[in-house]
């Protein structure tokens, strides 16, 4: 028995603000110790959010890489959680911030890497990467 909810559901619901409470995980098969190489990246090349400010959107990839634990991210929970940011007003570092923090209150993965890189504004790219550890969260 699964406990996902949004994968197969016969119609996709867009989330129209930003939702941590859309992501879903489910029962790694594999869990790991915390010296393991079991590393699980993932890349969302199609980012957008928008500058908390101007209200101009903002372009990016997100990547993701954890070390995990009991669970894994169900992608397409994932893939509309990272929608939710569209209509969100965030600074980039704030953006990965919120993702990386989401996504290991939802995982408690040994830890988690989360990068953004983003489309240069007024000639600058700000590409903001935070790591979490279960050690120094505990």
């Amino acid at each position: 028995m699964t406990e996902l909810k949004i994968l197969g559901s016969s119609k996709t619901e867009y989330p129209t603000a930003y939702a941590p409470e859309i992501l879903e995980r489910f029962k790694n098969k594999y869990p790991c110790k915390s010296t393991d190489e079991y590393v699980v990246e993932l890349d969302c090349p199609e980012f957008t959010g928008l500058c908390p400010i101007t209200s101009q959107p903002d372009f990016g990839t997100i990547k993701i890489k954890y070390l995990p634990d009991q669970h894994l991210v169900e992608s397409k929970s994932l893939k509309l959680y990272l929608y939710s940011f569209r209509n969100h007003g965030c600074f980039h570092e704030e953006v990965v911030n919120l993702i990386a923090r989401d996504l290991f209150s939802l995982l408690k993965p040994h830890w988690i890497e989360v990068q953004g890189f983003f489309n240069p504004r007024g000639g600058i790219t700000i590409n903001p990467r935070v790591k979490l550890n279960k050690s120094s969260s505990d």
